[in-house]
Parts: structure tokens; C-alpha cells; sequence
């Protein structure tokens, strides 16, 4: 070899050398950076341990007071099932789909991947994803929904670290719970209630596949929206299960043949009046929470005596409407009147069309049914039912100067000397007001507000026969009293567990003594002769002790019946929204009564027991 060539190949060697240094340089600054931006994107990884403390939102739960689900209340509509009473079938459903190697890798899938980027590479687009159960599990409690690579690293990272933390089963279950389904419907107890009105434990095989066929898209594989493309989808999972022996071949196909729900099962909420009422106090109280932390909460509504309620009123209306125009309105409230409970609630014709709650909102003149307040004045003043006032022609000054204000008995006749008795059983006009005028119309004021009226009342004469505006739930609170002399404080709930059945409030019956069993008997002689011998004369049709009156005011603009028994006070009010008449003659006795005496035949005579768990 020529000392030429020797040198040539010398200078050979140092070139490759260098290039396999450059190389070698070039490659670990690559591995270098690499891992450096590996250990930047995961230096922030979400505490894993968190999941120790996993709390999905979850739907808050209303139940009568007889222990009937009513409502719920969510932002997501949620409710958590342990993944050991998630059925086998569903389980196996959304691992056929979604991760059939899920039992066997340890949160990332590499072989998933491989075969994914294959179907892709073939399909010439993204036909299929690599993303694991876990991982999924992952990105929804952890991550934000970007396509980053940042966000992929994390999210490997952190499955890995979910499977070393908890069984393969407490990781389904956690995925099953999270999952959004559409409509809605968060988690597969939520998802199982809106496709198919049942449980998840309940879910078939069809259930399962259709359930298993949405996470990926929800709003594309809607029934409702898309039956077709999810009919294709479900049997998709159906194959992917029969393909893996999870299910027979007639099951298969019994599955196949299986129809599509055609309407979400929307829980149009009982007593939604009651419901509507009690949300409102409750949110003041707890804010989101409310709809978030899966409360169990337990109402004072007895489920059948609102049934009821509902029932008597429709009956009414549509009883009133047959002699007058259309458009009536109606409400009525119960109360236990030895604890306050509100056992029924109706705030008018339909709350699906107007949630007007007219038992509890509304300001609506009283009528006669006002005038109780000013005899029990009088007999706190020492007055019997038994003594006597004038029933004869009056009149006032009016607002205007030269006016005069002169009322009027209902039936244009006067009786001159009347009891107290006669005068509110007839429930005449001059007699009433010629007493409030003598007792002083701020002591009638007084003890209407004592009693539990809280609308602002005017400080006029005409006030002794209901020319003020009050609600129907102040005013059946305040009928309470006359029956005992305590009222006890209107409620809604009686407790409130949260999620781990731990009660956080109790409530308790708020009693006030304020009338003298003395006095409480002459009222209770007073209000039985209106029934007796007065204007409600149809509540002696039930035959037992009813104490009440009826009230109508001007025009036949609204018609009332306040009355009680032993144990319920409730009252009717019946009208129209826009304050037009009902119509001619549409009196308390003929519109409001009939409706108070159907429902009061109907209640049980005695108040069941609370049977709450």
C-alpha cells in the first residue's frame, strides 16, 4: 500500500470518528431534551391521591314525607352506583368498545396503539383511537380536552399511576360513573334513568350496547336525534361482544331486534309546586351545593294528600269553567297544624305552563275571610261570642272631601242587634266594621301580624273586611292558631343527609303560644257557627267539627275558604290572574268551599306517622 493510500485511509477513520461523535452528540442532546421536556410536562401532574377523595357531582334527592322519591335536583344529572352493583353485561359492553385488552395492560395500551395506527393508516384517516378506559378516566379528571402532545404524555402518565393506585374494577367504575351519556346524563345510573326509565342494575344487553355506543359521541349516537346511525353503532358493540364470547349468538340477535327509546324520561317532578318552593329556600341556604353533593333530603309533603289536592283542584276548576269563561286559577294549601308541616301544596292549574306558585306568592284581597281577625281582637278585648253589636246602616268620610264610604251587607239586609256569633255566621258587613271601627283598626292590624300575616295591611276601615292584600299561606298559618292557640312556624323538610346518609340539618316544630284557651273557645264558637248555621253550611257534610270561613270580595273577583279540623288547617283561594271577576254570583261558598270539602272528604282522618328511613 502506498504511503499515499495510508495517509487517505487515516483521514477516513477521523472523518467517521467525528461523524459518529457528532452523531453521538446530536443524539443524546435529542434523549436529552427529550426527557427534559418529558419530566417538564409531568413535574405537574395532578395528585394522584385525590382520587382517594372522589366525589362525581351528584343529583340531590327529594322524598315525601311517606318516602316516595318526588324530585331531584342537579346540575348533572348524577347519581354514583358502586361498580359492584354495575351489572357484568354493562361492563363487558363498554370494554368490547371502548379497551378490550383493559384487564391486561397497565394503563397505556402500546398493542392498542399499533393496531389503532394500523386501521388508521388503512381507513386513510382517524377511524380508531388508542386511548385506554384509564386513560379516558384520566383525561376527564384531570385534564382539559386538547389534542396537545403535552396533555397525551400527562395523560399516560397519569394512568399508569391510576392503575398502580386501584383494582381494574374501581377504575371501570369510576369511567362508568364519570362519562357523559348526552341529554343530560352524566354517569350510568343518570344515563340508565333518561334512555330507559330504570336502573342501571336493570339494563339488558340491548341497554347496555346502546349506553356502551355514546361516550364517543353523544350527540351523534342520540336516539333521539340519530336513530339510525346509533342502531348501526349499538350493533357495532353487539358484534365486538359476540366476537369476544361475551354474549351468545341468540343473544345477539334477541339484542338486535331490541327497539330504540323514542323520548329522554325527563322526570317532570311530582308536587312541582311544593318542589319549586322548597328549592328556592334551600338554594338560599346552600347555595350550588344544593345541586351538586347528592343530599337526601326529606320533605313534609305527604305524597297521597297531594294527590289529592291535585285532584280537587283540577275537579274545581273545570267544575267553576262550566258555568263561567275560561281561565280560572285555583290554589290550595295544608297544614299539620301541630308541627307546621306543609303536607300539600297547589299553586294552580299547571306549573308546566306558569310557575306561579299562587298558594305561597300571590296577593290577593280576602274578603270576608279577613274578618275572623277582627273578632278574635274583640274577644281579647273581653268580648264573648254571645255579646252583641249593631248590624245597621253606616257610613264614613271618604278619601275625597264631600266623599262618603257606605257599606253594605252582602244581601242588602240589615239585622240590628246581632251576637258576635250571628254577625260573622251571616258574616255581615256593617256589624263588622262598626267593631273595628270601635276597637281600632291598627289593634285589628296588630293582631292580624300577630297571628302571621305578613303583607303590609292598610291601616283603613275598609281592612275589617278584607280590602288588603294577603298570601293563602299566611293566611291558613294564621287560621292555625284558632284552633289550639299556638301556630306552629309553616315548614317544608323535616332532615337532610348528605351522600354518606350523615343527617346536616334536622328541623324542629317552632311553636308560639298565642291565644288563651279561653279565647280559643270563643273563636272556635264563632268560626263552627259559620259552618253550622252560616255561609259554609256544605262543610257540615262531613260530619265532624269544621271550623272556617268563606270570603269573597267585590265583583266576585276572588273567592275563599279558610277552615280546620282537628289536624289540618287549609285553606282554597279561587280566581283569575289578570283580577277579573270569576263570574256572576262565583261566591267563597260556590267556588271555594266545594273545592275544600272534596279534599278534606278524601284525606285520611289521621295524619300517618313520618316513614322516612
Amino acid at each position: 500500500m502506498t504511503r499515499l493510500e495510508q495517509e487517505f485511509k487515516k483521514t477516513e477513520k477521523r472523518s467517521m470518528s467525528r461523524k459518529i461523535f457528532i452523531g453521538l452528540f446530536i443524539f443524546s442532546v435529542l434523549i436529552g431534551t427529550l426527557g427534559g421536556f418529558i419530566y417538564w410536562v409531568i413535574s405537574d401532574l395532578p395528585n394522584i391521591k385525590l382520587l382517594e377523595e372522589y366525589t362525581p357531582l351528584e343529583s340531590s334527592r327529594i322524598y315525601s314525607s311517606d318516602g316516595k322519591l318526588i324530585a331531584e335536583l342537579y346540575l348533572e344529572r348524577r347519581t354514583f352506583v358502586p361498580h359492584y352493583q354495575i351489572p357484568d353485561h354493562v361492563k363487558k359492553a363498554f370494554i368490547s368498545v371502548e379497551d378490550i385488552r383493559f384487564y391486561n395492560h397497565p394503563g397505556v395500551d402500546l398493542i392498542g396503539i399499533m393496531r389503532a395506527l394500523w386501521h388508521d393508516i388503512k381507513a386513510g384517516g382517524i377511524v380508531e383511537g388508542g386511548s385506554t378506559i384509564t386513560q379516558q378516566l384520566a383525561r376527564m379528571l384531570f385534564l382539559k380536552p386538547d389534542r396537545s402532545i403535552k396533555r397525551k404524555i400527562k395523560e399516560a402518565a397519569l394512568s399508569i399511576q391510576i392503575e398502580k393506585h386501584y383494582t381494574k374494577d374501581e377504575i371501570l367504575g369510576m369511567y362508568l360513573n364519570q362519562a357523559y351519556f348526552g341529554t343530560r346524563a352524566y354517569g350510568i345510573e343518570a344515563a340508565a334513568q333518561t334512555y330507559f326509565g330504570k336502573s342501571a342494575r336493570s339494563l339488558n344487553i340491548a341497554d347496555a350496547a346502546l349506553l356502551a355506543s355514546m361516550p364517543k359521541a353523544p350527540s351523534m349516537y342520540s336516539p333521539f336525534k340519530n336513530p339510525h346511525k346509533v342502531k348501526e353503532r349499538r350493533t357495532v358493540v353487539l358484534k365486538q361482544m359476540l366476537d369476544h364470547k361475551f354474549i351468545t349468538e341468540t343473544q345477539y340477535e334477541e339484542a338486535e331486534k331490541a327497539s330504540l327509546p323514542l323520548t329522554p324520561h325527563f322526570r317532570k317532578y311530582d308536587a312541582p309546586y311544593f318542589i319549586e318552593t322548597l328549592r328556592q329556600n334551600l338554594e338560599t341556604k346552600y347555595g350550588n351545593e344544593l345541586y351538586t353533593s347528592g343530599y337526601k333530603i326529606y320533605s313534609t309533603l305527604d305524597f297521597r294528600m297531594q294527590q289529592i289536592a291535585e285532584e280537587s283542584v283540577a275537579r274545581g276548576i273545570s267544575s267553576i269553567e262550566k258555568r263561567v269563561k275560561l281561565g280560572i286559577e285555583a290554589a290550595l294549601i295544608a297544614i299539620d297544624m301541630k308541627t307546621g308541616h306543609i303536607k300539600a301544596v297547589v299553586g294552580g292549574s299547571n306549573f308546566w305552563k306558569n310557575q306561579f306558585n299562587r298558594a305561597t306568592q300571590a296577593l290577593r284581597q280576602p274578603g270576608s275571610a279577613f274578618k275572623p281577625f277582627v273578632y278574635i281582637t274583640a274577644i281579647e278585648n273581653g268580648m264573648t261570642s254571645e255579646e252583641r253589636i249593631n248590624d245597621s246602616p253606616i257610613s264614613f268620610k271618604g278619601a275625597k272631601p264631600g266623599q262618603k264610604w257606605i257599606p253594605h251587607n252582602y244581601d242588602g239586609k240589615y239585622y240590628g242587634s246581632v251576637t258576635l256569633k250571628t254577625a260573622l255566621a251571616k258574616s255581615l258587613n256593617c256589624a263588622t266594621i262598626r267593631l273595628a271601627a270601635n276597637l281600632g283598626i291598627d289593634n285589628v292590624i296588630e293582631m292580624a301580624q300577630r297571628l302571621g300575616i305578613r303583607s303590609r295591611l292598610q291601616p283603613y276601615l275598609p281592612l275589617a273586611i278584607g280590602a288588603s292584600d294577603v298570601r293563602l299561606i299566611d293566611m291558613v298559618s294564621a287560621y292555625s292558631t284558632f284552633a289550639s292557640g299556638h301556630r306552629a312556624k309553616p315548614m317544608l323538610y323535616e332532615r337532610i343527609l348528605d351522600r354518606d346518609g350523615i343527617v346536616i340539618e334536622e328541623t324542629k316544630p317552632v311553636l308560639e303560644d298565642l291565644l288563651s284557651e279561653k279565647n280559643v273557645g270563643e273563636m272556635k264558637i264563632l268560626l263552627q257557627a259559620v259552618v253550622e248555621e252560616g255561609t259554609a253550611q256544605r262543610a257540615k257534610e262531613l260530619k265532624r267539627p269544621i271550623y272556617g270561613k268563606t270570603g269573597t270580595t267585590n265583583d266576585y273577583t276572588d273567592a275563599w275558604f279558610i277552615g280546620f279540623d282537628d289536624r289540618l288547617a287549609v285553606g282554597i283561594w279561587v280566581g283569575r290572574d289578570n283580577h277579573m271577576p270569576i263570574g256572576s254570583k262565583e261566591t267563597g261558598a260556590r267556588s271555594a268551599l266545594p273545592i275544600w270539602v272534596e279534599f278534606m272528604k278524601k284525606v285520611p282522618l289521621q295524619i300517618p306517622s313520618d316513614q322516612n328511613p
